[in-house]
């Protein structure tokens, strides 16, 4: 019997399959002191946690991860029946998710150990050093649409760095935290990982008790976090919402385009911040890509034993999409699909062309199956209208111009950019991920990541006596006329810019 199995109904939190909604687990829902005993008991793991050092760490991050993966059936079932994705997307997204976590165990040491930097050529005597130092406990609020891959990214790294970490997920997919809490305590056996299940309440207190906050979610819900975080000034890194856009050029391999836009659109029911929301296509190929995309989604399957896509993970999602799909048909036509695709649950796939660009589909995250495909003169114009919404995590551009693409990424404004692929840079660990205006702030994965995890040490070590001392209260005159000749023969021959 657990302990949520114990607690009366109100204080649990259940679960439901979003195919069926049949119940699937029962978990507790913390509360006040519940918190403080899940970050009490992170705080004694950090601290031995800390202690193990890099290579003792790797270890235990390797073994966990063996743990992972010899589970990783009867976890992706856990997902597939919470989130109610297809039993094969959920073991591509726990195959992802150990690809980070072995990068994060086998670099952390290289990325974070103490290393010498250059004193300059004043400071001679000077032996200067940069340290990265674990914040300590790391609070992770996950989100339901990727309940492992996402949170993973946070937790991974921030293992890595030293920190421990209380893990509060989705009350819409708990099921997968405790899974992996479990598998820690088989592996390591001491409190570093702590899952706490519960809802915004026991959230908001957890951002109250950590070190630093890892959260993914909506825009708006991170100002929330934003502002609980700023109380106590506590660091937070966000990744928020995404109207992630394709940019499509005249010479792109329409078939590679097409097969990425529906990926993109639809994959997970459209339930993917870095997917494809938005398609701006140049005009002399504008139909002939509508063509491919539209023969491509004919062929999706979304009920029967094997869909391509499931449900939608939280119900008031559909809602939201109806409401993109109506304003979309204000202004543009229906390519494929229309109001009648969003009856249930299950939303069908939808595809509508030349929308105005203030529709709340082209202006806001829709979060479903449903994809906007605009005609632009040029790849400069798709760009400056992919760059116009207030979100800035992800974008596409498909050219087979190599010097076109490099100059359209580089004008982007998001955070990731891929080139003739789709969320081709999410199995890359050495990557840094994050978003850029609304889309959030700070990067998890890579070396960025580790380091998102640390405060940063400086250490500055006097090795001998300088020959012209001037941090002292008795400076001389003469010391002072050294300095007054140095700053121009230092800092004053620099040549003008050529015009």
């Amino acid at each position: 019997m657990t302990l949520a199995d114990q607690a009366p109904a109100a204080q649990q939190v259940t679960t439901h399959n979003p195919v069926d909604s049949e119940p699937v687990g029962h978990y507790p829902l913390a509360q006040g002191a519940d918190v403080e005993d899940a970050v009490r008991r992170a705080r004694a793991g950090a601290t031995w946690w800390q202690n193990q050092g890099f290579a003792a760490r790797r270890a235990h991050l390797l073994h966990w991860k063996s743990r992972i993966a010899a589970g990783a059936e009867e976890l992706a079932t856990l997902i597939s029946a919470e989130t109610g994705k297809p039993h094969g997307d959920a073991l591509l997204e726990i195959m992802l998710t150990l690809g980070h976590l072995d990068w994060a165990a086998k670099n952390a040491r290289r990325v974070l150990r103490r290393r010498k930097v250059s004193a300059g050529l004043i400071n001679y005597n000077q032996h200067a050093t940069v340290g990265y130092e674990p914040y300590g406990v790391v609070g992770v609020i996950g989100p339901w649409n990727y309940p492992l891959y996402t949170p993973m990214g946070s937790i991974s790294y921030a293992l890595a760095a030293g920190n421990a970490v209380v893990f509060k997920p989705s009350e819409l997919t708990p099921g997968p935290a405790v899974w992996l809490a479990e598998r820690w305590a088989e592996a390591v056996g001491h409190d570093v990982l702590v899952a706490l299940t519960g809802d915004g309440a026991t959230g908001a207190q957890l951002v109250r008790s950590v070190d630093k906050i890892a959260f993914t979610g909506s825009t708006a819900t991170a100002k929330k976090v934003m502002s609980v975080a700023a109380e106590q000034l506590t660091p937070i890194v966000a990744e928020c919402g995404g109207k992630d856009a394709m940019l499509v050029a005249a010479d792109a391999d329409l078939d590679s385009a097409a097969d990425f836009v529906v990926f993109g659109a639809m994959g997970n029911a459209g339930q993917t911040c870095v997917g494809v929301e938005r398609v701006y296509v140049v005009d002399t190929v504008r139909d002939d890509l509508v063509a491919r995309v539209v023969e491509r989604v004919e062929r999706l399957r979304i009920d029967g034993p094997d869909p391509h896509y499931g449900p939608m993970t939280m119900p008031s999602q559909v809602d939201v999409v109806r409401d993109h799909v109506d304003d979309a048909l204000r202004t543009g036509s229906a390519a494929f699909g229309g109001r009648d695709s969003v009856a249930g649950r299950v939303v069908g796939p939808v595809v509508v062309t030349d929308v105005a660009e203030d529709s709340a589909a082209v202006q806001h995250e829709t979060f479903g199956p449903l994809v906007v495909i605009n005609t632009v003169a040029s790849l400069d114009e798709a760009v400056e209208r992919a760059n116009a919404t207030v979100y800035g995590l992800g974008a596409a551009v498909f050219t087979k111009d190599k010097g076109a693409a490099t100059r359209a990424a580089d004008a982007l404004r998001a955070g990731v950019v891929t080139i003739n692929s789709v969320l081709g840079f999410a199995g890359v660990a050495a990557l840094p991920f994050g978003g850029v205006k609304q889309s959030g702030f700070g990067r998890i994965h890579g070396a960025d990541g580790l380091r998102e995890f640390c405060a940063v040490k400086s250490v500055a070590r006097q090795t001998r006596r300088a020959a012209l001392n001037l941090l002292t209260m008795e400076r001389t005159d003469k010391d002072m006329h050294t300095v007054a000749r140095m700053i121009p023969m230092l800092h004053g021959r620099a040549k003008p810019p050529r015009n």
